[in-house]
């Protein structure tokens, strides 16, 4: 039966049919509509319903095709069904996972529901989850799948071909067989378009790229995706200690890490999870948006505690009160601005130890050319709209310190977090805007007392 794929507009069509046939009972007629679709547009289609309906279409995928649609699922919503599987099912749809997403999985589990999946298992499949578990999350370790093809160096052309046949066929994503010697360890590889156009009397040492690269096991995922995107690879070989053979990582997976880091970058900026689920319960949904909106407060209050220092100053000057929030809003988008091209440089590796200070200071001094560029533009619109000199000077002068300093913070912050271990992509953002608010309030406000009450 030929398996329907979805683009955007027809997976919203299909997912209004599928809750009006639930609303009219047609459950038979919707299992057989799951059935003809894509396991990704299933997991679509889950991930786009509200809880009550997901729950009735969970129960009506055909279990065979578990184990693919959890690989298709977002973390939070893939964790919430498994927590609902029996053992037993957790371990069928376990047998036809890739060593990556088993690890994923079974890492997710309480220890005695993954102990009664472990005695569900075969054999085999027992040995895949005790290596894919030995090796720590968001490494190269573990994304790597096992199903390599390799070769020794010595055998003709001709043999390979003639094992390649009966075997019938080869891993998906597979563009080059690796060669190993005898204690497995990796010598080089032959690509499948040098294997079938090459002279069948010929050895794999005669066509071997010997310069092969190979991934260290401990790399992290994100350095992985950097070498896939820089050598447009579609897989590549895994190493251990003694330049072993481990495994290999193909573009499918690699996807899924890029994706992922954007989705984290994206959602970060918001102070949230990027794997939240967006039909989550409202409880949930609720407790996991509280902690970051408490910190927000604190900031908040942080910038209001330095215009009660001024208050004196308010209650003597009206229009100070009605402009001063222009300051601070200048410097919050000047130093957004810094702070998105640092992140995404750290992100990307182009930003280090041996270029920060020289990045740091080309937006400090980007920072004081704008400041000064946009204190010229208010100091006149100032004038011009309240006919007041002195009062034009000083929000254009509040503006250039500010910016000036937003433009350091934008470039150190993401730098200091990245060296405390925070994520900049979560903390930079709030951090940055409580200096720009802090540091903006407190130069209009003190330039204000200083200059026009004394």
């Amino acid at each position: 039966m030929p398996i329907e794929v979805l683009d955007n507009e027809l997976t919203d069509q299909r997912l209004n049919q599928l809750t009006q046939a639930l609303g009219s009972g047609m459950f038979v007629h919707v299992r057989n509509m799951l059935h003809d679709m894509a396991a990704s547009d299933v997991a679509l289609i889950l991930e786009s319903s509200p809880p009550r309906t997901r729950q009735v279409l969970w129960q009506l995928i055909d279990q065979d095709h578990t184990g693919e649609i959890l690989d298709e699922l977002g973390e939070e919503l893939k964790d919430s069904l498994i927590k609902q599987m029996s053992p037993e099912r957790v371990a069928k749809a376990a047998a036809g996972m890739d060593t990556d997403d088993l690890a994923y999985i079974l890492r997710s589990l309480p220890d005695s529901v993954f102990n009664q999946v472990l005695q569900s298992m075969t054999i085999q499949d027992r040995a895949r989850v005790e290596q894919a578990l030995s090796y720590p999350d968001d490494t190269a370790g573990s994304i790597m799948n096992t199903d390599t093809v390799t070769l020794r160096p010595d055998v003709n052309i001709d043999v390979i071909l003639r094992y390649l046949r009966i075997r019938g066929e080869l891993p998906e994503a597979t563009d080059t067989l690796y060669v190993v010697d005898k204690h497995d360890r990796l010598l080089g590889g032959v690509r499948i378009a040098d294997l079938l156009t090459c002279d069948p009397n010929a050895s794999v040492r005669d066509i071997m790229a010997s310069e092969l690269e190979g991934i260290p096991v401990g790399m992290s995922d994100s350095e992985v995706a950097q070498l896939f995107e820089r050598h447009d690879w579609v897989s590549a070989p895994v190493i251990g200690e003694d330049n072993r053979l481990l495994g290999r990582i193909t573009i499918d997976d690699v996807v899924d890490v890029i994706r992922e880091d954007a989705e984290h970058s994206m959602m970060g900026m918001a102070g949230m999870d990027d794997d939240v689920d967006t039909f989550g319960p409202v409880v949930k949904s609720t407790l996991q948006r509280s902690l970051w909106l408490t910190i927000n407060l604190f900031a908040a209050l942080l910038a209001a505690s330095v215009s009660n220092m001024f208050e004196g100053t308010l209650e003597q000057f009206a229009t100070i009160a009605i402009l001063m929030t222009i300051v601070p809003s200048m410097g919050g988008v000047a130093g957004n601005q810094t702070l998105a091209l640092v992140i995404r440089g750290i992100a990307l590796g182009q930003v280090g130890q041996s270029n920060s200070r020289w990045l740091i200071g080309k937006e400090l001094a980007i920072g004081f050319l704008n400041g000064l560029l946009w204190s010229v533009l208010v100091f006149a619109a100032i004038w011009l709209w309240k006919d007041d000199i002195a009062l034009g000077a000083l929000i254009g002068g509040a503006m250039l310190i500010n910016m000036t300093v937003a433009g350091f913070a934008g470039a150190s912050i993401p730098l200091l977090l990245k060296k405390m271990n925070i994520d900049p992509a979560l903390a930079g953002g709030m951090v940055l805007t409580t200096v720009t608010d802090v540091i903006g309030l407190f130069a209009f406000l003190g330039l204000a007392t200083f200059f026009l009450l004394n």
